[in-house]
């Protein structure tokens, strides 16, 4: 006698879940199909990612730009105030005597003031006056050599930018617009005017 025991048919029936044979159905990717999902998914966040990166970039160009203008304006800024400062320096030495030769022109003003009052034929005065005409030679030497120039245009026409007309007069034989005569001489420091000279002017009849 068998000790196996034979399992009626209608429980074998009954042990075999009929749902659980039955393939499931084909759902839509999302659903059903996981891995699908996660692939669209990252495409599009991959999408989104790339046009974010690609206006941020346009956005740096744009600043780098500005900030490449910016500087090569603070660049130019700067060249001009080096030049400036340069030129000011400059100046400053060339025209650092402007306040002493023009306290000294009186001065020597005086002296050929006083050679012009010296007159006469008396050997005391031909003294003086060869003496004086000596003493404004040397001055006008020692001012040349610090690129004070004298400016005397007798027979010059007349420049109104260094010349200052007194008097206008008429002159036989003489140009229009000629300087026939200088009462004070002017002075020029390095091209820069001292001061204009003072003259008498040609017109014509």
């Amino acid at each position: 006698m068998s000790n196996e025991q034979e399992i009626p048919a209608s429980q074998v029936d009954a042990d075999v879940d009929p749902i659980a044979e039955t393939p499931a159905e084909t759902a839509p990717d999302a659903v059903g199909n996981p891995e699908a999902a996660a692939t669209h998914t990252e495409v599009g966040e991959h999408e989104y990612t790339i046009a974010e990166l690609k206006k941020e970039l346009e956005e740096a160009k744009h600043k780098a730009q500005d900030n490449w203008d910016k500087a090569l304006r603070i660049q130019a800024e700067m060249e001009n105030l080096k030049r400036r400062t340069q030129k000011d320096l400059e100046d400053a030495h060339k025209f650092a005597l402007t306040g002493f030769a023009k306290e000294l022109l009186p001065v020597l003003d005086s002296l050929m003031l006083g050679l012009q009052a010296a007159t006469g034929d008396h050997e005391q005065v031909q003294k003086f006056r060869e003496g004086s005409e000596l003493t404004i030679k040397q001055f006008e030497a020692a001012l040349a050599k610090f690129n004070v120039i004298t400016i005397d245009p007798v027979g010059q026409p007349f420049n109104a930018e260094h010349h200052q007309a007194m008097v206008m007069q008429v002159v036989e034989g003489v140009e229009p617009n000629t300087v026939v005569t200088v009462f004070q001489k002017g002075y020029l420091l390095n091209g820069r005017l001292l001061r204009p000279a003072m003259v008498v002017v040609a017109k014509a009849p």
